[in-house]
């Protein structure tokens, strides 16, 4: 910058009514890459203003004077606002375009905002954008400044600011993209991919989160580990301090991050594409995630079976091998339904091959089948370029990711590969042991999709799985452009390596001028670091990767999605690492290769809350952790734990690798955690896993209403009271929607745990405290290790249950149960249960052939009322409803008098008892209700007499 313009900006700052020297409360960051000096900052125009003592941590010295951004050049009253760039510092990383353009829309109460210019990169989500069902609340908008343009997002209701720009900021160059906010509330919750040690974000220091889908896995271990995991989603949820809540969505597949300040405020920058957000005003937080999955697009609806228990392990080193894992599991009446295999059952860890070692895998597939359990099988996006796979790409004209240009493509790779010698194709290096290429699940052609459908339909053919487990893909390439933290001491890389530019013209996407937190706490690294080089090429050549990485593991999935349908016939369950906006419609996601910690376990209860907000219920951890040996006692509380998270594996590695002349050789590494390995771990998880079989067909309904509605399924408690401020701190336990409470013991040692007890009535479903009411407050709660998981019913619900077996096919012939936990004062209770066959595929949720019954009990001082509401329903046979189990129940029954629509029926008294003591009803009846009738009937009723305790 000359001394003029500087000497200008200080006049300004001594001289007028701009704001230079800015509380350090609310301080734009001016210098978020390496290198902060004064001289440096005085240099972009920006003030320099050491932090005094008691400053909050991470207060940044140099940062934007108020000043900073556009004016307004035209309004015209309605949606569309142009700006230009004012006089204020100017762009540190590019010029600032101008103008821009500001514009405003509406789908149904959901404000959207986008700030741009024409030839921006959006990516291609193709969001359904549906207005949300709960449309009781509004937004508004106002511009609050046309010098330097400012806007307010208010709720019209309370007339509460939920973004106010005036903190000052914005700035929008070809790569480097910002805007800053001021937030109504610290009560912020959601960003990721990352490690959240609470689910409540530090508003008391500035914190940056970068967003750039990786391979790493989660550092639970460290304080504070602000690293980008897998996959990108910016989407936040705040709490305002009236209890109403909101909900704010950034489109953009760009490297970017947010840094959170102490105002309480937000800086959100990217260095592509637009600034495209989107505002959901709630009112209840359960309304907002509901409104942003109705824009976004609802989650898909699993299979029945892949809600049971999954076993995995990498390091099995032959099929006898998983056998003998899975055999001894069974033995130990542990109930399971899906047996993995990692990439150990591959042939050199070719995709759709099978190694000499697995030659009996298709007549164990059928094996297993015969027993009702169900196979997942690990596929990764790399295809290596040398056997038939890729060859049948290459003749169907499947996309690959590729080079720009042909000069570019280093031919001492290229030419080793005849299938590819002529391509323009980008050569990488994963598990197989020659080059792989990437597919380009972008291309909008359809070709590729129709490849990778094809693949997975030839290898069904061999070996029938039931689900896909997709991994690698950030994607994830080894090595590109360093050196391998594997290879062997002194060994220099070989000459198949990817390299990318990182200087001049060619190298100017990898080395942008701002590269963002994700680039900058690894030195020496670059944006292709373990991925693909930024100026490659995707939407069959038309974008760079640059744009689309972020995407790459949402395509997948989305491609992987559809091919599993193909392939199968059934509905199944993709698994995928990487994830973006959406992902949710297409696939779940497990929280990565964790380590066999207490901390990773405690982390990971937030990582299932925090991906049920951004869409993606189906998600869990790996039980017992992946990496590092684990213990008996960890073992055992992860089971506890991870027994209420819709997707419950036990995964681990006993791989240990080293890389020689470019082969990965194995060696023996973490020892086998199985829950049969130890006694006590197999009691705990057949206790916890039994129970949760029992509540199966609850959780299969808490998925349904999830793909209908866009409902949570495991949900923080906040959602459920958030009026409530102690609750906001409470981040170890969590709800199965808004009735079961699970508490479970996440330290070593404890026997006991505190549990907070919502203002509400509560059950206990443990053994030994079975149906007693629970204090509201703070309870120390029994947790033995011997002990089911701390869980507790919420009064008022009614839960749909089934008598429990070892696989969910043996366990959906049994009868039905239900658990009515009536409410205080009396009130009404209600539940629901949606049903089908578990397996049928449907295009959308509400044509799905289904059961949907609602339930509502209500009692007076002489009787009870039990009614069933038919919905919708199918041509399959539903078990007889055979127990009812009532909590709270403070009458004498009379078992003679029960009535089902108009007619008596008996009651078996035998097995039929009440328990004054308890207050809890136990009916149990061979037959008692035909679902298949009150499926026949749009109402049916049950009562009975009975008279006060």
């Amino acid at each position: 910058m000359d001394q003029k313009r500087l000497g200008i900006l200080i006049f300004l700052c001594l001289f007028s009514s701009t704001k230079c020297f800015v509380d350090v409360n609310r301080r734009v960051d001016c210098f978020p890459d390496l290198g902060a000096s004064q001289a440096a900052c005085t240099q972009r125009g920006c003030s320099w203003d050491a932090a005094p003592n008691g400053s909050p941590t991470g207060t940044p010295y140099c940062y934007y004077p108020t000043n900073t951004g556009y004016a307004v050049s035209s309004n015209d009253g309605k949606e569309n606002i142009q700006l230009t760039k004012q006089g204020g510092p100017a762009n540190p990383y590019g010029a600032d375009i101008s103008p821009l353009t500001f514009k405003t829309s509406k789908v149904g109460n959901v404000l959207e905002i986008s700030i741009g210019t024409t030839g921006r990169y959006t990516p291609p989500l193709n969001l359904p954008k549906q207005p949300p069902s709960n449309q009781a609340e509004t937004l508004n908008f106002q511009v609050t400044s046309n010098n330097t343009f400012s806007f307010k997002v208010t709720r019209q209701s309370t007339g509460r600011a939920l973004w106010d720009t005036s903190i000052g900021g914005l700035l929008f160059a070809d790569k480097y993209i910002q805007i800053a906010t001021l937030l109504p509330s610290d009560r912020i919750f959601g960003f990721g991919e990352h490690v959240h040690k609470k689910m409540k974000h530090d508003m008391t220091r500035y914190t940056t989160w970068p967003m750039f889908a990786r391979d790493i896995g989660p550092d639970s271990g460290s304080a504070l580990s602000t690293q980008n995991l897998y996959g990108t989603q910016p989407f936040y949820l705040c709490v305002e301090p009236d209890g109403k809540a909101h909900g704010v969505l950034i489109i953009n597949s760009n490297a970017q991050e947010v840094t959170l300040g102490p105002a309480p405020h937000l800086i959100y920058r990217t260095i592509g594409g637009q600034l495209d957000l989107a505002f959901f005003p709630g009112p209840k937080p359960e309304d907002v995630i509901q409104g942003f999955l109705a824009y976004i697009g609802r989650p898909f609806l699993p299979a029945y079976w892949a809600l049971g228990y999954q076993l995995c392990r990498w390091g099995y080193k032959n099929l006898a091998d998983m056998q003998a894992v899975i055999t001894r599991n069974q033995a130990a009446g542990i109930p399971l339904d899906v047996p993995y295999a990692d990439i150990d059952y591959m042939s050199h860890y070719e995709d759709f091959t099978e190694g000499d070692d697995w030659s009996g895998f298709p007549a164990y597939a059928q094996q297993l089948h015969s027993q009702g359990l169900h196979l997942i099988l690990i596929f990764d996006p790399a295809i290596e370029v040398d056997y038939s796979s890729f060859q049948r790409g290459i003749d169907q004209n499947a996309s690959f990711i590729e080079w720009p240009r042909f000069d570019l493509v280093p031919r001492q790779i290229q030419d080793q590969y005849p299938m590819a010698k002529s391509t323009k194709i980008m050569l990488g290096n994963v598990w197989p042991e020659r080059n792989t290429a990437f597919p380009d699940f972008l291309d909008t052609t359809g070709k590729t999709d129709a490849w990778w459908a094809g693949e997975f339909a030839r290898f069904h053919n061999i070996t029938p799985f039931d689900g896909m487990w997709i991994d690698m893909n950030e994607p994830s390439n080894f090595d590109t452009n360093v050196y391998s933290s594997n290879r062997v001491h002194g060994e220099a890389p070989t000459g198949d390596k990817l390299a990318c530019p990182i200087s001049g013209e060619d190298g100017k996407l990898d080395n942008p001028p701002y590269q963002t937190q994700a680039v900058y706490m690894h030195p020496g690294e670059n944006l292709c670091s373990k991925t693909l080089c930024m100026n490659a090429k995707t939407q069959r050549g038309t974008q760079d990767f640059y744009n689309t990485k972020n995407l790459y593991g949402w395509s997948e999935a989305r491609s992987t999605y559809a091919a599993l349908k193909s392939a199968t016939g059934k509905r199944g369950a993709v698994i995928s690492r990487s994830t973006f906006i959406s992902s949710g419609r297409y696939s779940g996601h497990w929280l990565g290769d964790n380590t066999a910690r207490w901390e990773d376990l405690q982390t990971s209860v937030i990582g299932a809350m925090e991906f049920n907000m951004f869409g993606i219920p189906y998600v869990g951890s790996d039980i017992c952790g992946f990496n590092g040996p684990t213990t008996e006692e960890l073992c055992l509380r992860w089971h506890q734990m991870g027994a209420f998270h819709s997707f419950s594996r036990n995964h681990n590695t006993q791989a240990k690798l080293s890389i020689i002349n470019s082969l990965y050789i194995k060696f023996k590494g973490d020892p086998a955690q199985d829950p049969a390995v130890w006694p006590s771990v197999a009691q705990a998880a057949k206790q916890a896993l039994t129970f949760r079989y029992q509540y199966l067909p609850y959780l299969y309904s808490l998925h349904y209403r999830a793909s209908l509605t866009g409902s949570t399924v495991v949900r923080p408690l906040f959602f459920e009271f958030p009026i409530d401020s102690e609750i906001f701190s409470i981040d170890r336990q969590f709800l199965w929607g808004s009735a079961l409470m699970i508490a479970p013991a996440l330290d070593p040692g404890v026997t006991t745990v505190r549990a907070y007890f919502p203002a509400d009535r509560w059950y206990s479903l443990q053994d030994e405290t079975y149906g007693n009411q629970m204090p509201v407050g703070y309870n120390t709660v029994n947790a033995a290790t011997t002990s089911l998981t701390p869980v507790f019913v919420r009064g008022g619900s009614i839960l749909p249950r089934q008598t429990p077996t070892t696989t969910t096919t043996s366990s959906r012939q049994n009868p039905f149960e239900m658990l009515i936990a009536v409410a205080a004062n009396a009130q009404p209770s209600f539940g629901e249960l949606f049903y089908d066959d578990g397996v049928t595929l449907f295009d959308d949720i509400t044509k799905n052939p289904h059961f949907s019954f609602n339930f509502n009990y209500s009692t007076g001082d002489t009787a009870a009322k039990l009614t069933f509401v038919t919905n919708d329903k199918m041509d399959l046979t539903l078990p007889t409803l055979d127990i009812i189990e009532i909590f709270g129940y403070e009458y004498y029954p009379d078992f003679n008098s029960f009535i089902w629509n108009g007619k008596s029926i008996n009651v078996n008294v035998q097995t039929s008892t009440y328990y004054p003591l308890r207050k809890m009803l136990y009916i149990k009846t061979k037959g008692l209700i035909d679902l298949n009738d009150v499926a026949s009937r749009a109402t049916s009723v049950l009562t009975w007499s009975h008279r006060v305790v």
